[in-house]
């Protein structure tokens, strides 16, 4: 499986954007944010955290990929970079324990067996959070989700900046997706047009044989910075979650056993959201939001 391969396969699990440090306060089943560069921030700042005390700890070794761009991936210079390996060290610097901090990569399919065999220690690399995999590993807080969104052929004339315009018309989503459920239930008054694959809905798009489409915002703000797009299309409308369709959101994956490294791991979590880095390290790999 090639590296893009690999990234496509994974996305299809990760969740929506919005960066948490709190579970206290529930997603609801369907929201809006209207914000293209500010990272929403559910947090419910009368939940009080305590850092435990680490200092007995050998070290902390984070597991993770290097083949899932913008999150973790290796640069031009072949050193490890992206948006995990960024918050695996500012949680390492929030704990006080930077000195202790590792980040070591290997194989996707290998991350899981290394945990359970404590090669490791956490794993962040967009591990979708399962029923399954619940009953044997703990899991932190949901640090990011990736939202669903609106996109529009800047050609198109519509009347109106919200989803009230596109009542009637023809919204291209992809056949059989999660997507396709949520444009159905949530937006009655559109008619969506089915395509077997995000490619030939992009392609519909570009051409204008499309209006708009509804599609994973994450792909969809690369796509629409690239080449590819020849700036012909555009984000319409916020971004929208789903709890229900998307999934909890990404979150830091460590052993069942691990219950102070995981407690450490939601204050530094919280921390970082108070101070305004997790947004910092979220502007630095999507300046133009999501």
């Amino acid at each position: 499986m090639t590296r893009m391969a690999n990234w496509f396969s994974r996305l299809r699990f990760l969740l929506s954007v919005a960066l948490i440090a709190s579970a206290s306060i529930p997603l609801p089943a369907f929201s809006q944010a209207t914000g293209q560069t500010n990272l929403p921030l559910l947090f419910d700042p009368r939940e009080q955290l305590s850092k435990p005390d680490l200092s007995s700890l050998v070290r902390l070794r984070f597991l993770t990929t290097d083949d899932f761009p913008p999150f973790n991936f290796a640069d031009q210079n072949g050193k490890l970079a992206g948006f995990n390996v960024d918050l695996s060290r500012e949680i390492c610097e929030v704990l006080e324990i930077a000195d202790k901090c590792q980040i070591q990569t290997m194989a996707f399919a290998e991350l899981q067996s290394a945990l359970s065999s404590s090669q490791g220690d956490a794993i962040i690399a967009g591990t979708a959070v399962t029923g399954a995999l619940r009953a044997q590993f703990a899991f932190s807080r949901p640090y990011m989700m990736l939202p669903a969104r609106f996109v529009r052929n800047v050609k198109v004339q519509l009347t109106g900046q919200v989803n009230g315009a596109l009542k009637d018309k023809n919204v291209a989503v992809v056949r059989g997706t999660v997507h396709e459920a949520m444009l159905k239930q949530f937006f009655p008054d559109v008619k969506p047009v089915a395509f077997d694959s995000r490619d030939a809905l992009l392609d519909a798009l570009k051409a204008g044989k499309a209006d708009v489409a509804f599609t994973d915002a994450l792909q969809a703000s690369f796509w629409l910075s690239s080449p590819a797009s020849a700036k012909c299309c555009a984000f319409f409308d916020g971004a929208y979650y789903s709890q229900a369709y998307l999934g909890e959101g990404m979150t830091i994956m460590l052993r069942q056993n691990d219950q102070m490294l995981t407690t450490a791991i939601d204050y530094a979590l919280a921390s970082l959201s108070r101070s305004g880095r997790l947004q910092e390290i979220y502007l630095r790999y999507f300046p133009n939001g999501l």
